[in-house]
Parts: C-alpha cells; structure tokens; sequence
C-alpha cells in the first residue's frame, strides 16, 4: 500500500512538472521571443494552477471539447501572465541574485568607505565648525587641514588636491601652497612591501638585481614612489615603485567619484553644462592608465621620438630601461637636479634667468602639443626637473595627451585668431574644437567671444588665470561640448600656467603662445613646407587623378548612347532591412489579431447553424478559437512592445 502510494505520488509530482514544462514551452512559442526562465516557469505554474480549479469546478460534459477550451484557457493565462510581469519588470531590470551578493557587498563597501571619509574630514577639523573656525584664522590652518585630510583620504583625493593645486584661479594662495605639498611629499609605504612588489616584478630581491639599492625613497607620490638604484653596469638609475595594494582602492574611490558626478549631472545645472559624468569618466581613464607603467614606458618613447629637439620638445627626459621595467615597476636613467617646485633657492643662488627657463618649458610643451601631437598632461612643479647645467627635464609620463594633425591646425587658428583680435575667426576656431548644439546662435557666441577679447587681451590688459576661467563659462553657457583631447590641452596649459606663474610672476603665457604659433604658422608657409604639403597632397591625388579620364569616358560614352541611369539600393544595409521587416511584422499581427477578434465576436453573437453538442454550435466554437488567436496575437505584440521598451 505504502509503495502504492509513494509510486502515484512519484507520478503526480512529474506529471506536474511536464505539464508546468509543456505550458512554458507553448508560451515561449507562441510569444515569439526569448523569455526568462523563471518568468516561464511562474507561468506555466500558474497556468497548471488554473487547469486544476476549471478541471475541479466546470462540468465535464464533452471530455474531448473541455479539454481543449481547458488547455488554451491555461496557455492564454500564462502568456498574459509573462505579458503583464514584462510589462512591470522588464526583462533584465533586475540583476541575477549573485549580482545581487555583489551588489549587496559593494553597496556595504561604499558605505563603509563614505563612513571613514566622513570621519576623515572631522578628524581633521572639517566638520561642523568649519564656518566659525574660517571666522577666526587667515586660511592657512583650514587649507593645511584640507591637506592632511586628502592625504589620508587615498590615492584619488591625493590626485584631487593635486589638480586643485594649479588653480590659482579657484584657490587662495594659502591653500596653493599647503595643495602643492601632495606632488612629492605622501607618506611612503613600508620598506617590507615595496621589496615584495620588486621581487614578484623583477623576478628577485632587489639587493640581488641591482648593485645598490636604497631602501629610502627620494619621493613618495600619491601612486608610486622612486628609489635611487645602481645597475651592475655602474649606470645610476631611478626605480618607480607602484605603491602596494593601490588597485582595488583606486577602483573603490573611483567608483564613488563616478556615482557622484552622475548624481550632479542629474540633479545640477551646472553638473550637466560641465558634463560632471563625461569627466569623471576621462578622470577615472587617466588614473587607470597611470596604474600600468608599461602605458607610462609607451608614452616616454611617443614623446621621446618628437620632432622637438633632443627628448620632449626641448626638454629633456630620463631614458628607460625595459628590460627590469613592468606593470608596477619602471627602471629610469638617474637625472641629477631638484624639482621645480622647490627650486626656487637654487635659481636665486645661481643667478638663473627666471623668465628664460619659463619660456623654455612652455615652448617645449607647446612643441610637443603643436607639431608632434603627443604632449605631457600633467606638467606641475613635481614633473618638472631643473637640472645642475640649467636646463630642464620632464618626469612622469603616466598622463599623455593625443592630438591628430586636424585638430592640431584647429589649436594654431585658434591662438592666431587670439592674436589678431578677430572675433570672427576666433568663433570659427573655436567651433572646430567643440561639438556645437544643434541651436546654437553664432551671432550671440561671437559677441561674447568679442566682449571677452575685448576685456582680456585689450592694449594694456594683462591675461591672467581668470582668462581661462572665463573662456570655459563662455563655452558652458553656449553649450558647448568641449573634445576630450582638446580637454587635455587646456588641462595641461592651465597646469603649466601654475607652475610658470610660480616659476617667473608675472610671466605672460598667453603672449608667449601666441608668438609660438605665429612663429609656427610662419614655418608653414614657407616655400619648402609649402611645397612638401602640395608634394603630399598630389601623392594622395594621384590614384584618382589616373581613374578620372576613363571614369569620365565611360560616363560620356553611356550618356551619348542613352544608357546613363543612377542605381539607388533602398533598405541597403541589413539593419534597415530588419527594422523595416520588423515594423511590418508587428502592423501585421496587429491587424490581424484586430480583425480575429471582431469576427470571433461576430460569430458568438450569432445563433443558430450546426450543434456540435447540446450547448455549443459551430459558430460558437469558432467565434471561442479566434478569440484565442486574437488573444495569442494581441499578447505577442504587446510582449514585443514592453520586450523592446524595456531594453
């Protein structure tokens, strides 16, 4: 007996599962596209549920015709079913329940991280009584606590203080000076762990790889500090380290950064006419680069291979040495001299030419921005080397920037177009560099372009830091979309204009700037360059110049014969092609669903004609079945409609 009845209910459980199966499979065929696994098996469930409760409460007259009304009845309800729940929860709203884990743990990881930001910032005095404590005191102990709280904030707010640091526009002097200290002055990690991360990217102890090796950095930066080395070969080197442990932390702030400028796009004017979201994102690219030197190695040999003079437009640069260089470490020649930044005694002490090495690290960039196209992005005081000969040298080329030869021609109108005064072509310039709206007004943008020139680069008018403050409100305000490259060419200026004004006061970097491209647009037209550009020109011509008298015999010949049509392929590309078969398929079943449901309620209101049994007829019967091909139809648009809304 008890075999008996485990054996039926061994039967019934499968019967049900092939019959939950088979309503799911009817489902996903008739629907037409790819369901969920889950939502077909709730529907099939619920389907199965239905047949039940009708097979228990309706009478069973005709066994045969009950069965049928039963099943489609059953399919009909599950497809509503899916059609409503797409409708509610699109297909891939919600994230796979292990997405859900790491989604759940990240969200406790960012809130553990805001957590110990918070207590940071009070830490260091930046809460609460910040207003009364700006009352009492000059800045100057506000902007060292602002210091000491990015410095412990991490790497991304170590970079933070850092851009703020060259932006005298924004900042007072106080908190310039305290900022300033992040470039070079960051804790260094501890001696056990560098080692460690030599080891694993050397392939040995670092006593083993290289003849002298002081465990002392000579600098530790926010991502990587360096150490003095000394090769077997007597050659005296510079070792980058990248700091232990940095990645997932970077990922972790970067990640927070990122919700934050999409909160202020979303919710802000300003965060959407800065395009908060589009720059955290070019934010969060130059830090990921940053983290892999061997992006660092590839931009030192662009920028090493210029047309600018012996290393970088001028500038010197230490050369590499890839054999002992990776991902984390980067092996460099030793430079003997002290960073910008902290050279200002030594300049005095040796009677050095401020404004002469000023002008030389800006003519240097502007080589490298001008003619070669690969230019340092970050060019602050802690980058740049005054070496014991005088000259200078660039550091650090973890963030490079990338210009093509149009947009190049582009910046050398624009600073012509500044020089000559033209408002005109400054507006024409300036709308080379931009992605322009699609209304915008270039009457009202070229009087702001004249009211600026007028205020800033007027005779006797000295062009400051408020200069570039100014020129990206113009922009913003028109709603103007600045490229990204051309991004990092104002980022880099703005930079290097903080360390030049630190370096020579008073030193006019727009002048210099615009002499440079006068200078180099000069070059251009002169008879050798001119006759080059043509010589390149006609190379380029040439395979076309050869195909265009056959071209235009053959079409003389075809119009003298009256032969001469024009062939135009509608619905060329494939994706228009299945749009276009797409739409019609859904005009399609909408009609003919439409049309099925208005015969089905023709025929069940009509009487008499043949009984199949004693209540049914066969215009009823008919009337029921094209109700259910309306009802299939209907369901399979609407499906298709919420499928694809909700992509």
């Amino acid at each position: 007996m008890n075999l008996t009845l485990g054996a039926f209910a061994v039967l019934s459980i499968v019967s049900g599962i092939a019959l939950v199966a088979a309503l799911a499979w009817a489902c996903r065929r008739l629907l037409g596209l790819p369901v969920g696994m889950v939502r077909t098996a709730v529907g099939g469930l619920l389907g199965s549920s239905l047949m039940g409760y009708l097979t228990r409460g309706l009478q069973q007259d005709e066994p045969g015709l009950f069965f049928i009304v039963i099943t489609a009845s059953d399919v009909l309800f599950a497809m509503a079913f899916i059609v409503v729940s797409e409708a509610l929860i699109p297909t891939g709203s919600l994230p796979h329940p292990t997405r859900l884990v790491r989604a759940a743990r990240r969200r406790a990881a960012r809130a553990r991280r805001y957590t110990q930001i918070i207590r940071i910032a009070v830490r260091h005095g930046l809460g609460p009584g910040l207003r009364r404590r700006r009352r009492r005191d000059d800045g100057q102990e506000l902007a060292r606590s602002l210091r000491l709280a990015l410095q412990e904030g991490g790497v991304v707010f170590v970079k933070f203080g850092q851009v703020l640091s060259t932006r005298r526009d924004l900042l007072p002097a106080a908190f310039i000076d305290e900022l300033s200290r992040l470039q070079d002055r960051v804790p260094p990690a501890p001696a056990g762990e560098v080692e460690r991360v030599l080891a694993r990217e050397l392939g040995g102890a670092p006593q083993t790889v290289f003849a002298e090796f002081d465990p002392t950095p000579l600098a530790a930066a926010s991502i990587a500090q360096v150490h003095r080395a000394r090769l077997w070969s007597g050659a005296d080197v510079v070792v980058k380290v990248q700091r232990p442990g940095i990645r997932p932390l970077v990922e972790r702030d970067l990640d927070i950064v990122t919700r934050l400028a999409a909160t202020l796009e979303r919710r802000t004017r300003w965060g959407r006419a800065l395009g908060a979201r589009e720059l955290a994102r070019g934010f969060a690219a130059a830090l990921r680069e940053e983290l892999d030197f061997h992006v660092e190695a590839r931009n030192m040999a662009a920028i090493g291979a210029g047309t600018g003079g012996p290393g970088a437009g001028g500038l010197r640069m230490p050369a590499r040495h890839p054999e002992l260089s990776g991902e984390r470490v980067l092996v460099q020649e030793w430079l003997d001299g002290v960073p910008l930044g902290t050279a200002g005694p030594v300049i005095d002490e040796r009677g050095l030419d401020r404004h002469k090495l000023a002008r030389t690290l800006l003519n240097g960039l502007l080589v490298q921005i001008m003619r070669d196209g690969t230019f340092h992005a970050d060019p602050h005081p802690g980058n740049v080397l005054l070496q014991r000969d005088g000259t200078l040298a660039l550091l650090d080329f973890g963030s490079v920037g990338r210009l093509d030869g149009q947009l190049r021609g582009s910046l050398q109108d624009l600073l012509i177009a500044i020089g000559r005064g033209d408002p005109a072509a400054l507006c024409d310039a300036l709308l080379q560099v931009v992605t322009r709206p699609g209304d915008l007004d270039e009457d009202r943008l070229e009087r702001a372009l004249g009211q600026f020139m007028a205020r800033h680069l007027a005779a006797g008018a000295a062009p400051g830091t408020a200069m570039f403050t100014d020129l990206f409100r113009l922009v913003t305000t028109h709603g103007l979309a600045v490229h990204p490259e051309i991004a990092a060419v104002f980022r880099s200026l703005a930079t290097v204009e903080g360390t030049l004004t630190r370096l020579a006061p008073g030193f006019d970097i727009f002048a210099e700037a615009q002499t440079f491209a006068s200078g180099h647009f000069t070059d251009r037209m002169r008879p050798t360059a001119v006759r080059d550009a043509l010589t390149h020109e006609l190379l380029g011509m040439l395979p076309v110049l050869r195909r265009l008298p056959r071209r235009f015999d053959r079409i003389s010949r075809s119009l003298e014969q009256g032969r001469l049509g024009v062939n135009v392929r509608l619905f060329a590309d494939e994706r228009d092609r299945r749009v276009a078969t797409t739409m019609l398929h859904q005009v399609l079943l909408t009609v003919l669903g439409a049309t099925s449901a208005v015969v089905a309620a023709m025929l069940l209101g009509t009487t008499g004609g043949p009984q199949l049994s004693p209540d049914l007829g066969l215009f009823q019967s008919m009337g029921y079945g094209l109700f259910g091909v309306s009802s299939v139809l209907v369901l399979r648009v609407l499906f298709t409609i919420f499928r694809t809304h909700g992509r």
